[in-house]
């Protein structure tokens, strides 16, 4: 008996083409009314947004390498994946990142600084969620955050936040995160609870290509969107360079979810043009052929071309690359002013109220500490 056939391909959507025509997919028709909803300051400001992630992007690696880092994270291709996105969410949908959605965050309303605070190990957390549009803390540890998102996401369902049918109040979730992370077990096994409990949630997977060094071809033989269908939730394949089909896509999802119609899984194809961190060199791993394969499918070029199609003047172009060196530039200042943050810091916010073991280890530091004055070098 012969061997059953195996298709292993699925659909992507598509609205923009990689030369800036706007030329849905057939898959991509059904979004289209959303994008041509969407006002001329909209979608200038979707390209303000990717413009702006590049130059601080920059800024975070230059730092970096300057010895005013540890590491940065950057995002560089990854512009209008996470613009589209994070442009799809209101005001009261909570998101969950991993460590590079530098621009969801500041869409949010996150000073940039605060995520190089924590690249320059000058703080402990990062951010108060509440305080920066439920954006929630950056997880070094892969996947771990889509079981932090999915817990929230429960819940908003037991709180009765969502599913009321009050769509200026109802709320979703959001999480990040990457095709590595997809092998992990946090991943699945917050997708297996999503599922059973219907929640009110969005994933949105980055697929750039490479878990640093293994490509996700290693790490899966199908599309990572059809793995929502296993899960009992619906697959998308976005094309993640285009902006305006990530928003499309992601912005449905969202109004399902908050509908109580369940979570979504969404695969964004894009790619890393960077390295994974500054501590990588993906020379080590990647052909020049396929960086410039990539090169030629840059988002922010993409829909610049669009935009100037539609008459968008060179004076509107100039006047988003002053602001976005104006926004690095005062990023690279306030950066370098950064301190060391006390050592009694540590123990704020271990417990919500005093604790009598964080008291005694607090002043067993502060003697020890003290024990060292009046010595000589």
């Amino acid at each position: 008996m012969a061997a059953p056939s195996r298709d292993f391909t699925a659909p992507t959507v598509q609205l923009l083409t990689p030369e800036g025509d706007l030329r849905p997919t057939p898959e991509a028709e059904e979004y289209l009314p959303l994008v041509e909803a969407l006002p001329d300051a909209a979608l200038e400001q979707f390209y303000r947004d990717m413009v702006i992630s590049r130059r601080v992007d920059v800024t975070g690696a230059n730092l970096q390498r300057q010895g005013q880092l540890a590491l940065w994270v950057p995002s560089h291709g990854q512009e209008a994946a996470q613009v589209g996105s994070a442009r799809a969410a209101r005001p009261q949908d909570h998101i969950f990142p991993s460590y590079r959605e530098h621009i969801v965050g500041m869409i949010r309303g996150l000073d940039p600084v605060a995520i190089l605070k924590l690249f320059r190990g000058a703080t402990l957390g990062g951010w108060t969620p509440e305080e920066n549009g439920n954006f929630h803390l950056y997880t070094l540890v892969l996947a771990s955050q889509t079981l932090h998102a999915t817990g929230y996401a429960m819940g908003l369902q037991f709180d009765g936040a969502t599913a009321t049918g009050d769509p200026e109040a109802d709320a979703a979730v959001l999480v990040y995160y990457g095709d590595g992370s997809t092998s992990q077990g946090d991943a699945n096994e917050a997708l297996v609870f999503a599922s059973s409990y219907n929640t009110p949630q969005v994933f949105f997977v980055q697929n750039n290509q490479w878990a640093i060094s293994v490509p996700v071809s290693r790490q899966s033989r199908s599309p990572l969107s059809l793995r929502g269908g296993g899960f009992g939730m619906p697959g998308i394949r976005v094309d993640g360079n285009d902006v305006l089909a990530s928003y499309a896509v992601t912005r449905r999802a969202l109004e399902e979810a908050r509908a109580g119609e369940g979570p979504s899984f969404i695969e964004a194809v894009t790619y890393r043009m960077g390295a994974h961190t500054t501590a990588d060199d993906p020379t080590k791993y990647r052909t020049d052929d396929e960086v410039a394969y990539w090169t030629a499918r840059d988002p922010i070029v993409r829909f610049r071309t669009w935009l100037e199609g539609r008459g968008a003047s060179a004076e509107y172009f100039d006047r988003v690359d002053e602001e976005a060196a104006d926004v690095a530039a005062g990023v690279r200042t306030r950066a370098l002013d950064v301190t060391a943050p006390p050592r009694s810091d540590i123990f704020a916010h271990v417990y919500a109220e005093s604790h009598p073991l964080v008291e005694a280890q607090a002043a067993w530091l502060e003697e020890y500490e003290n024990s060292f004055e009046g010595d000589q070098a």
